[in-house]
């Protein structure tokens, strides 16, 4: 059969037909395949699983199409022991299917630390002992002694406790100290728009404590308390009033800046008005 005979011939025609099909088909396969993978890859928005137990959130993982895993563990009081305190990748953050979401947990039980030996410390270095020892100072009580601000005692819980003694992590002690002979006073602090912590550092610092802490109404949740600031305390500064060693103070804290910036709130609100 000739060339141009077999280019006119059904075969050929049959011939082209088929190779036009099959490369359709591979087409159609290629779309198919790039869709699947794509849709596959898609990004999704991490879901926030903060206060959820394991058994809450292993539902909504699976939903997802994630997994998890718990890397670590704290010991929050107030919060509920075994939810979610800490995430990675953050909530809203964009992530693939089969991602692993990792999660820090809210221990059931404290982690027990040995009660450190402070008698006979002065107070500053039981203070930065304490602190080693992942331990609060509570309540700085002055008795009667030849020794100023030396350790006495150490209480826990309002009882003495020995060197060894295993208690929660984070906990507070309270340290007896020397007063000294004389009858020494300090200056009334200003803790005018500082945080608790801050509070509790400066009124240590100056052999003071801290006694009744009220939260007002701006103050909803446990985060809040945080980030709020001292907007009043008694004895208040004006007084000019001095404290002996060991006094308490009573403190207020708010989130609401119009309670510590009033005048100046009222001044630039003036001002908005009046433009």
């Amino acid at each position: 059969m000739s060339v141009l005979k077999f280019l006119v011939s059904k075969k050929f025609f049959l011939h082209i037909a088929s190779a036009v099909g099959l490369v359709a088909l591979i087409l159609i396969s290629t779309f198919i395949t790039l869709n699947i993978y794509t849709h596959h890859g898609e990004n999704y928005a991490t879901p926030d699983f903060s206060g959820l137990t394991e058994k809450q959130f292993i539902d909504l993982v699976q939903q997802k199409k994630l997994r998890y895993k718990i890397i670590d563990s704290v010991h929050i009081s107030e919060m509920t022991p075994g939810v979610v305190v800490e995430q990675t990748p953050k909530p809203g953050s964009k992530v693939k299917e089969n991602r692993t979401i990792f999660f820090t947990i809210n221990a059931y039980s404290a982690e027990q630390v040995p009660m450190p030996q402070l008698v006979d410390f002065s107070l500053r270095n039981a203070q930065v002992t304490l602190e080693s020892y992942g331990l609060r100072v509570g309540k700085l009580i002055y008795i009667p002694s030849e020794y100023t601000q030396l350790v006495l005692g150490q209480h826990y819980q309002g009882k003495p406790i020995e060197q060894g003694v295993l208690i929660a992590k984070g906990s507070s002690v309270d340290l007896l100290v020397g007063q000294g002979l004389s009858d020494e006073k300090t200056e009334v602090p200003d803790l005018f728009g500082m945080t608790l912590e801050e509070a509790r550092i400066l009124c240590q610092s100056n052999a003071l404590n801290i006694n009744a802490v009220i939260y007002d109404d701006s103050i909803p949740t446990l985060e809040d308390s945080a980030r709020a600031f001292i907007w009043k305390q008694l004895p208040e500064i004006e007084s000019g009033k001095k404290l002996r060693l060991g006094s308490s103070l009573d403190v207020w804290l708010t989130i609401d800046s119009f309670k510590i910036m009033p005048d100046t709130l009222m001044v630039d609100s003036l001002a908005v008005q009046i433009n």
